[in-house]
């Protein structure tokens, strides 16, 4: 057995998007133990219960993650109308579906190009943020908003989307997914590309399930896991399944994120062939009285969502667990036995949020 030694990666890093910190226990070049410390840019957000009524939350909640706003929003508001029977429109949870994959492609996106520029294609890191600008356009032309959206409301949207929003919408989209198409290649035949990211973090099936992981993540390990299956707003009349590998490795997650683009994109248009007329709102009277526990599946995976409320304008509790919390101990284990070279792509693969898990 060589020398062991203890290496702090983080959270401050040229790799890391976020401050995640990692105490490294390594063997010559090869990590033997890794072990997570978050807690750097906690901001008490579930505390703000205590001063912000049931209504202000869902823009306290929006501001838990840029990447994410608008899913958190979704999360919240649908465990406040499950509390109070509201019946949202079907307008509205259309609405809300073509906005939450609008999110998951933008996400994905710039997921692309962090991870381009990690193993050094500073030139597709750029293409694949090029790309994603032409997204958070049309979610500006829509919701008004680039990274908080603001439109989710206890009851529907306070937003629709014309004819003429969603003609170009689609024009948009057409355009997004050829240029999508020019990045993949690159990014799935690139030798040196491969070379990076193939056979390195292996973890299997029974790994990830076993460790409670979720989303693209999970999904890359064999796991046909993904909650927007379970129907909410307008996912039950859609048409898809969960795109999944069962190689388990880099090379995989980056497949099954760029093929969830392409999925998104199919989940919008098959939205607006479908989407109704009609109000995308509904007056909501009296106080939450009860408690829900919701489920929804971010860009990053499942997050869940519990309110409890006790028939005032304040809620007795509000909790949420984020994809990363979930994926923080798959990515620990598949960092076993990884070469040091090689984990500050290891944690861009689980696509980490710091903002998110520590609220």
């Amino acid at each position: 057995m060589g020398k062991r030694s203890v290496v702090p990666f983080g959270p401050q890093h040229p790799v890391l998007p976020e401050p995640i910190h990692l105490d490294l226990v390594i063997e010559d070049e090869k990590i033997m133990e890794a072990i997570p410390n978050i807690g750097f840019i906690h901001r008490g957000l579930e505390g703000l219960t205590e001063k912000r009524d049931f209504k202000q939350m869902t823009y306290v909640i929006e501001r838990t993650c840029g990447i994410c706003s608008f899913g958190h929003g979704m999360g919240y508001v649908e465990t406040i109308e499950h509390i109070m029977g509201v019946g949202v429109p079907d307008r509205a949870k259309y609405l809300r579906t073509i906005w939450h994959e609008m999110s998951r492609i933008h996400s994905h996106l710039l997921w692309l190009g962090l991870m381009a520029d990690a193993f050094g294609f500073e030139s597709l890191f750029y293409q694949a943020w090029r790309i994603r600008e032409k997204i958070l356009d049309l979610l500006e032309m829509t919701t008004g908003g680039r990274v908080i959206f603001s439109v989710n409301k206890v009851g529907g949207v306070i937003r629709d989307i014309n004819a003429e929003q969603e003609k170009e919408m689609l024009l948009g989209l057409a355009k997004v997914e050829q240029e999508i198409k020019e990045i993949e290649h690159t990014f799935l035949n690139d030798y040196s590309v491969q070379s990076r990211l193939r056979g390195v973090g292996i973890l299997t099936k029974e790994q990830a399930h076993a460790l409670g992981c979720c989303g693209p993540f999970a999904r890359a390990s064999g796991l046909s896991y993904d909650m927007r299956k379970l129907g909410h707003e307008a996912y039950g009349e859609l048409d898809f399944e969960p795109i999944i590998s069962n190689d388990g490795d880099s090379y995989a997650r980056c497949a099954v994120r760029i093929n969830e683009l392409y999925q998104s994109i199919d989940l919008i248009r098959q939205a607006f062939a479908k989407m109704p007329a009609g109000d995308i709102a509904v007056d909501v009277k009296g106080m939450p009285n009860g408690e829900y526990f919701n489920r929804v599946e971010q860009p990053r995976g499942e997050a869940v969502y519990y309110v409890k409320a006790d028939g005032t304008k304040f809620l007795n509790r509000f909790r949420l667990r984020t994809p990363t919390f979930a994926n923080l101990a798959g990515l620990c284990e598949m960092l076993k036995g990884a070469e040091y070279a090689d984990v500050g792509i290891l944690a861009l693969t689980i696509d980490p949020c710091i903002s998110c898990t520590e609220r």
